[in-house]
Formats: C-alpha cells, sequence, structure tokens
C-alpha cells in the first residue's frame, strides 16, 4: 500500500480510537420518544440507543449508553453525531449504506452519497475498515442494527408510553 494509503488507514484507526475512548453522546437522553436495545451475545458488546424525533419527522438528538469493544463503541459514537437532522429514511439509507461498506458490497449510491457531508462519509469510511476483519463487522454494525430497530415503530420501546 502507498504511504498515502498508510496515512489515511492510520487517521482513521485514530479516529476510531478516539471515539472508542471518548465516545460522543454517551448517555441516556430523558426526551427520547424511542429506545432499543442490541446486544451481540458473540462477544458481549451491549447498547441501549435513545432516539428523539421532531415533529418533522427529523432526529432531532440521538444518544446511547452500554459497553464493548472500541469499534462498537466508535461506531455508536460516529452514528449518533451522524443521525442528528436527518429523516428516518435517510437514517436507513445510511444504515443500508454502511451495511454494504463493511460486506464491501456498497456500490457508489449518488443519492445516499450526495446527503452525506464531507464528515460522514469520512467517519462511514473509517468505520468500513472493518470489512478487512470480517470477525470485527458485527461490533461496527451493533450500532446500526439498534438504529434500524428503534425506528421500526412496531419494534422499538416508546419511551414514556403506558
Amino acid at each position: 500500500m502507498s504511504d498515502e494509503g498508510d496515512d489515511l488507514r492510520e487517521l482513521y484507526q485514530e479516529l476510531i480510537l478516539d471515539h472508542g475512548r471518548h465516545p460522543r453522546n454517551f448517555h441516556a437522553s430523558p426526551d427520547a420518544q424511542r429506545e432499543a436495545v442490541g446486544h451481540n451475545p458473540l462477544c458481549g458488546d451491549k447498547l441501549v440507543l435513545y432516539l428523539t424525533v421532531g415533529e418533522d419527522g427529523h432526529i432531532v438528538d440521538a444518544s446511547f449508553q452500554g459497553e464493548g469493544c472500541a469499534i462498537s463503541v466508535a461506531s455508536a459514537s460516529m452514528m449518533t453525531e451522524m443521525l442528528k437532522g436527518k429523516t428516518a429514511a435517510q437514517a436507513k439509507a445510511l444504515w443500508t449504506y454502511f451495511e454494504g461498506l463493511c460486506k464491501g458490497s456498497a456500490g457508489d449510491d449518488d443519492a445516499i452519497l450526495a446527503s452525506l457531508d464531507e464528515d460522514d462519509a469520512s467517519r462511514l469510511q473509517a468505520l468500513a475498515g472493518v470489512r478487512h476483519y470480517p470477525v470485527r463487522v458485527k461490533c461496527a454494525m451493533l450500532a446500526w442494527r439498534t438504529l434500524e430497530s428503534a425506528l421500526d415503530p412496531a419494534v422499538a420501546k416508546k419511551v414514556g408510553a403506558e
């Protein structure tokens, strides 16, 4: 691999380590209307995802709590940052695209790529490096699969509902 490729891989690793050590949005959200629990029984990673959705359907806030490996925590941290301001449809598109990146099957989906700002695209690329370590794909995907549950009204726990 070229020096430029090595530098990029090192930058991505630093980004993952930073989010793993200092996760963003790591708290239970008191205003969340939806919550979903994710668990990877193979490694013990667990998380609870909290979503606050505005009346216009945009995700106003996303946060999480839990424990897991650096990749699992970093993925949840980066995902919660990316979700803010997105609609459920945009969040689902991100999930689908990221899953494809992790599995090496993502194409150049212009609609999704156009909806990403440069930071989001960089974060997804950093996380997608797990495709080189198949056993770690489940770690990176845990938060995203939990997001899928949180977005599904039939599955998500309605916070504050009786």
